[in-house]
């Protein structure tokens, strides 16, 4: 049906009340919480954007397939109803079940890697650069130019920079054990990556005799992409693109509480048969038994199910189309975002809304915090809090600063993102009353999570109350 309306391609059963607060009430709220969203209570948010992992809602089947979990603590025939499905979709030979994508990299760089040595990525998100970091290795972006432009208009900014990765292996290629492509490019703004662009890593991986990683988060999203974007790709369905490019890869890693359309699990996915023992060995130890990974019987149920429901293509029209209708809302209106919207969310370019804050005084807290007080809605920076500490104890500006609203699945309906867009636009409006933060304690590593801030003074007083 040629409609402009989007429509969700599900019925709703269920409903949970939201809490209403006050414009004081929130002010309140957020100076409690040290002026960091991660810490306030989430019954005191109105449209929560802080993130879409484990954040959706399950389907009817899923709810469903919990009650036929089998919580057998080893050998459950949950777990192979759960390996089946996602061997099928991705073709790896060993499948270990893990409780979120986190731990999948803990268990995947604890085992391979060394200190001094470097995993390249399109762009490495804040868990998997912290555990390439804790084991005193460098994670090294090398996403293409155009990934760095917010404004530009790219149908895969989210791909390696092939020549800088050939010329990173051919000079340093001893020290780099494993290549990581991050499908989506959540850092980037939440950008696919081109099936011919995993052609030439794979190529150059061969070339150069390196193991080829998935971090497979969102793949369903970057499948439909190219099925939109690329040449030749248009006739294939979501799930056969998936299962392509998960055999152009060696392994990957995957948190199920995106693409898994589950809200909770994740799993480490390999072919060598020596790293996968490895692994096993330190899950057993951090975990739990290979069979269940620190996962209930109902969990792996419930997201083999959702590899199931995340690559049926009305889902997935209905998933980037609703995106990237709050993204035409602001850009409509003159906000400045990543072009084009991603599978996920939509990005602010806080820089360029805010560009009388410095990075170093975190414009992308400004505009999150400005976001709250003004409607009770939650999104997250991505941006200087967020990467601009290094392991060495220094501090210097992020490649980007942005504010990510993403959309939890099949959470909210479109009046939820009406009423998105319209908050956003008021703060855009007041936009040069804003001012920067400074950080009072935070730890060394995934800061963001847990900082602490204060406000810098304002030039310009609103006086609203």
């Amino acid at each position: 049906m040629n409609f402009k309306t989007i429509i969700e391609p599900f019925r709703i059963k269920s409903v949970e009340s939201v809490k209403f607060t006050t414009r004081k009430e929130r002010k309140d709220r957020l100076a409690e919480a040290g002026y960091n969203v991660f810490l306030l209570h989430g019954e005191d948010v109105l449209i929560d954007l802080l993130t879409d992992s484990g954040t959706g809602a399950m389907s009817a089947a899923q709810w469903g397939a919990l009650m036929q979990g089998d919580e057998t603590y080893a050998g459950s025939k949950s777990y192979y109803r759960f390996r089946d499905v996602v061997q099928d979709l991705t073709g790896f030979k060993h499948i270990i079940p893990t409780h979120q994508g986190r731990a999948a990299e803990r268990i995947l760089f604890h085992t391979v890697l060394r200190p001094g040595q470097i995993v390249p990525n399109n762009t490495h998100f804040d868990t998997t650069r912290a555990n390439v970091e804790v084991e005193e290795a460098a994670a090294v972006d090398l996403v293409i130019n155009e990934g760095r432009i917010p404004s530009l208009i790219h149908p895969f900014k989210g791909n390696v920079d092939i020549e800088k990765l050939e010329r990173l292996l051919a000079e340093k290629g001893d020290r780099v054990p494993l290549v990581m492509v991050t499908v989506t490019n959540n850092s980037g703004g939440g950008q696919p990556v081109s099936l011919a662009n995993l052609r030439e890593v794979r190529r150059v991986c061969d070339k150069y005799r390196k193991p080829f990683f998935l971090d497979a988060c969102r793949f369903a999203e970057n499948a439909y992409f190219i099925k939109l974007r690329e040449e030749g790709q248009s006739h294939r369905s979501p799930k056969e693109i998936a299962q392509e490019m998960f055999r152009l890869a060696d392994g990957c890693t995957m948190s199920a509480k995106k693409d898994g359309l589950a809200n909770i699990g994740g799993f480490l996915a390999l072919n060598d048969d020596e790293e996968a023992q490895k692994a096993r060995n330190l899950l057993i130890l951090t975990e739990g038994f290979p069979t269940y990974g620190g996962l209930a019987g109902y969990d792996l149920e419930a997201i083999a199910r959702g590899l199931e429901e995340v690559v049926e293509e009305p889902y997935l029209r209905y998933r980037i189309r609703s995106v990237e209708y709050l993204g035409e809302k602001l850009t409509e209106a003159g906000v400045p975002i990543i072009q084009p919207t991603g599978g996920h969310a939509v990005y602010i370019d806080a820089r360029a809304t805010l560009p009388h804050i410095p990075p170093l005084q975190y414009p992308g807290v400004s505009l999150i915090n400005a976001l709250y007080v003004e409607a009770g809605v939650r999104a997250v920076e991505i941006g200087t809090l967020m990467f601009g500490l290094h392991p060495d104890g220094t501090e210097s500006p992020g490649a980007m600063d942005l504010v990510r609203l993403a959309i939890p699945r099949r959470v909210y309906t479109q009046s939820h993102i009406d009423f998105v867009a319209e908050a956003v636009l008021e703060v855009f409006r007041h936009r040069e009353e804003f001012g920067g933060y400074r950080i009072l304690e935070a730890p060394k590593m995934l800061r963001h999570f847990t900082a602490r801030l204060a406000p810098l003074p304002v030039a310009v007083e609103s006086g609203r109350a």
